[in-house]
């Protein structure tokens, strides 16, 4: 009797992901849990007007203190039609573009996870929003989104059914996505300098 062995292809690097590394750890937060503990954090302050800058670098996670080789920096600001200096993204828009970047980083992921070789993803994300709260004009309106859309447009080999399990698959592992749909505890303190 033949007992030929069949073997699965290794999985390679894809897409820019290096997935050997990848699934590693998976595994080893799987075999560890407390590795899987981040605490992401963020430092800003107020130029003028509506200006503010917001540094990004240390983070605590994979079972200790973590910093990269240089901060990213972020100008935000507000546009010049809602009093602003426009020096840069307002923070409303911020948030659309995390929710674009955290969803399209999982496509890339679970793409190249499942050896899918992606040629582009594109996406569009919207927010809705009425500036009367915002303004102190109405006590019935939220001041944030009433409502967001995203729409992504992927393409790759694999069959239009696969690339759109990518993107499900992505949506439903996606930590912004999960704050927004959700909610989560916020905690603001105010403290005199």
């Amino acid at each position: 009797m033949n007992t030929a062995v069949i073997e699965k292809p290794a999985k390679v690097a894809i897409n820019g992901v290096d997935v050997p590394t990848l699934i590693a750890t998976i595994g080893a937060v799987g075999e560890q849990p407390e590795l899987a503990e981040f605490q992401f954090r963020a430092q800003s302050h107020w130029v003028k007007g509506t200006q503010s800058q917001t540094r990004i670098n240390g983070f605590t996670g994979a079972g200790g203190e973590q910093s990269r080789d240089d901060d990213f920096v972020l100008d935000s600001d507000h546009p010049a039609v809602l009093c602003g200096g426009d020096q840069g993204a307002a923070p409303v828009e911020f948030l659309l573009a995390a929710l674009a970047s955290c969803i399209t980083a999982g496509i890339g992921n679970i793409a190249s996870v499942r050896q899918i070789k992606l040629d582009s993803v594109k996406t569009e994300v919207a927010g809705d929003i009425n500036l009367l709260g915002i303004l102190g004009l109405s006590d019935q309106l939220r001041n944030g989104y009433t409502g967001i859309s995203a729409t992504f447009t992927i393409k790759g080999n694999a069959t239009p059914e696969q690339l759109r399990q990518i993107v499900e698959k992505s949506v439903a592992r996606s930590a912004v996505f999960d704050v927004l749909k959700n909610g989560t505890n916020v905690q603001v303190n105010a403290v005199a300098a």
